[in-house]
């Protein structure tokens, strides 16, 4: 694997302030947070796969409007249908048996109905997709523009990403990493860094100081530096989309 399986790392954090602008609606039985940019244009689309928190997640949707105020219609799926883990879910809390429920095999069709509905309902012209934690690996797992999937990807502290699944890419790639982080720790970016290499492609890592796994979603804004990491890294995806998708 090129990162570890995820911990309870992956719902610990803070709910940031502000009020979402979006919307929920249905695609199947799937609900979906959506946000447009202000043209209301669906020529350029993030899909957004969030961490184990879900799509109704007050700081998922802030960041979903921040593409959207960015020019890209952003389409956040229910990744768990309706079996998300709340926020700072307690010690007790059985995530290795959670995580039986809401493998591959249920996620994968998840995301292969929102890149359709993406392509013949909403018209989109090329797929960004964001993965935070658990989104990461979806995000690796269909970035392959020849198969009319996503066409750029971006992640944030990744878990369970398979060694294969990163070789598999054929897209540029970007990674957002914290200091310290016991599921995708230095071993695992060293790692995932010589397979990108490998493959090619435009790839990037960048590596913030002084935070920890979830610090781009679920980061404590009164942390001057965790702050600056959170906001800097949503600008590492910015700049990499409008290179790479726009450009």
């Amino acid at each position: 694997m090129t990162s570890h399986g995820p911990g309870s790392c992956c719902y610990k954090g803070v709910k940031h302030e502000g009020q979402p602008v979006g919307s929920i609606s249905t695609v199947n039985d799937i609900e979906v947070y959506t946000s447009y940019p202000e043209n209301k244009s669906t020529d350029y689309a993030v899909l957004l796969l969030t961490d184990v928190i879900g799509h109704k997640f007050n700081n998922a949707q802030l960041i979903a409007d921040q593409f959207a105020a960015n020019g890209f219609f952003t389409f956040v799926p229910d990744l768990f249908h309706g079996d998300p883990v709340p926020l700072n879910r307690g010690d007790d809390f059985d995530f290795a048996k959670w995580k039986e429920s809401h493998g591959t095999e249920v996620v994968d069709p998840i995301i292969e109905a929102s890149i359709t509905e993406l392509r013949e309902k909403y018209k989109v012209k090329k797929i960004a997709a964001v993965g935070y934690c658990f989104g990461a690996k979806y995000v690796v797992r269909h970035l392959h523009p020849k198969q009319n999937k996503i066409d750029v990807g971006y992640v944030a502290h990744p878990s369970f990403v398979e060694a294969d699944e990163l070789k598999a890419i054929g897209a540029p790639f970007s990674i957002s990493a914290a200091e310290t982080d016991q599921i995708f720790p230095a071993e695992k970016r060293h790692e995932s860094e010589v397979i990108l290499k490998e493959t090619g492609l435009p790839y990037q890592i960048n590596l913030y100081s002084g935070v920890t796994h979830g610090f781009a979603v679920r980061a404590d804004l009164n942390d001057k530096v965790a702050k600056y990491a959170k906001e800097n890294a949503f600008l590492q995806a910015l700049s990499w989309f409008e290179e790479h998708l726009k450009n």
